[in-house]
């Protein structure tokens, strides 16, 4: 996108300057070929962009480098170099494509001529140089703006069998198996574990019931998810609802659109008297 945007420009220039030499001309009464004087505009272009890349390199080193003193000196390195390119390859490509055409092109080779086309070439090296240091300037930020934005990713697990709850700053670490059901408690998500210990955790059921359904850890109504592999019975209800036993005496009461995800479980009515889990 970037070389694409440069040499559209450049290009547009070129053409520009290409009429306006001629109409010059024109005015003074000199000869105003146009198509000559797009064939000089264009084949320098064509170096300039062929050394595009180079520019590019140069400017991302000047910006890497601390200090103006630095990157000065880098810059001048660099257009000493791009004006000793251009030249030498857009004389090259005139003697060549006049060459083929059956003419010649004398470059008239002299210390005024070189002063002149180097102090072109300085000018183009700088607008140049910005237009790429602009554009560099702008995709940093917005490659900034995307990471800030980003939600911070929590830590992945040791292990297949262990989960990370982000409580707050800290983080927890949990296996599965200890999780009995997950709920829904507005902006957080409560996890209730079988030592009876309970983690309110920032979140959405929908983000817990994807990450868990890899260990049996399933909805079983619109606020709850239930650890299947934990459950030792399940009391259907004449209402299609169910109630889920854990194996450590809690319940968890279930509704009949999710009765789907229990009905392998068979069919076993909760002992009276048993503790009850969040509904």
């Amino acid at each position: 996108m970037m070389l694409a945007a440069i040499a559209g420009v450049t290009l547009a220039i070129g053409v520009v300057n290409a009429f306006s030499f001629a109409q010059d001309a024109a005015w003074r009464g000199d000869n105003y070929d146009i198509g000559r004087r797009l064939f000089w505009e264009m084949s320098s272009i064509a170096v300039i962009l062929l050394l595009l890349p180079v520019l590019i390199l140069a400017v991302r080193r000047m910006r890497r480098t601390p200090g103006f003193a630095a990157q000065a000196a880098i810059g001048a390195i660099a257009v000493l170099g791009f004006s000793t390119l251009h030249i030498t390859g857009m004389v090259w490509v005139r003697k060549l494509a006049l060459w083929l055409a059956g003419g010649a092109y004398d470059f008239h080779f002299s210390l005024a001529t070189v002063l002149y086309e180097f102090r072109k070439d300085a000018v183009a090296f700088v607008l140049i140089a910005a237009a790429i240091w602009l554009l560099e300037s702008r995709r940093e930020l917005k490659s900034a703006a995307v990471a800030s934005s980003a939600p911070p990713s929590s830590p992945q697990p040791s292990s297949p069998d262990l989960i990370w709850l982000r409580d707050g700053t800290s983080r927890i670490r949990v296996v599965p198996r200890d999780i009995l059901w997950v709920a829904s408690a507005g902006n957080y998500i409560e996890y209730s574990l079988a030592d009876g210990t309970q983690h309110l955790i920032r979140g959405t059921l929908a983000a817990a019931e994807s990450e868990l359904a890899r260990f049996s850890i399933v909805r079983v109504h619109r606020t709850k998810l239930a650890n299947l592999d934990r459950v030792r019975g399940v009391d259907l209800k004449p209402s299609g609802d169910f109630e889920l036993a854990f194996d450590n005496g809690q319940t968890l009461g279930g509704s009949r659109r999710y009765r789907p995800a229990v009905a392998s479980l068979g069919s076993r009515t909760a002992p009276a008297g048993s503790a009850t889990g969040a509904s």
